[in-house]
């Protein structure tokens, strides 16, 4: 696992902002100066390959105006939040998101955090999602209706020993 390498106009966030914004459906949108302040205040912001996968999460201590992440720093005192993870489509079926969120489990259990956070979408769905999330013991902890009613997702935890 490479760490994610990201600035504003290299060839590697480029490439990463293409794939994040390909699936901006489940991802959300992004543009480059996002993007770089997300990095700058990342957890951990890993990528596999130039543009295979991409994870980008976040501890409490972040600075962050996304409606999830409210609602889990409104919830838990100490938490990692995945605020995105997306895996490209010719890379697919290797088991690159298992293996991120695995490494990011490892860490955060091994810096004390209680527990590693995401939300899932219910509204558009993504079944996919779900089974990965099932499998790697994450619950439900709480759903919500975000940006006007346009998005429902279900908030999922894991805790962590």
């Amino acid at each position: 696992m490479t760490s994610a390498e990201l600035t504003p106009g290299s060839p590697l966030g480029a490439a990463l902002l293409a794939l994040n914004n390909a699936h901006a459906t489940e991802l959300s949108w992004l543009d480059s100066g996002r993007l770089a302040h997300l990095v700058v205040q990342a957890y951990a912001a890993w990528r596999i390959g130039d543009a295979d996968a991409l994870l980008i999460a976040l501890d409490e201590r972040a600075s962050y105006d996304n409606p999830n992440f409210q609602w889990f720093h409104d919830r838990f005192p100490r938490f990692v939040y995945v605020d995105r993870i997306v895996v490209a489509p010719m890379a697919r079926g290797r088991g690159l998101a298992r293996r991120l969120y695995e490494a990011l489990i490892r860490k955060a259990s091994e810096a004390g955090h209680d527990r590693v956070v995401c939300e899932v979408n219910l509204d558009p769905p993504n079944p996919q999602s779900d089974a990965f999330h099932a499998a790697l013991d994450f619950s439900e902890v709480g759903s919500a209706s975000i940006h006007g009613g346009a998005k429902t997702v279900r908030y999922l935890a894991r805790a962590l020993p």
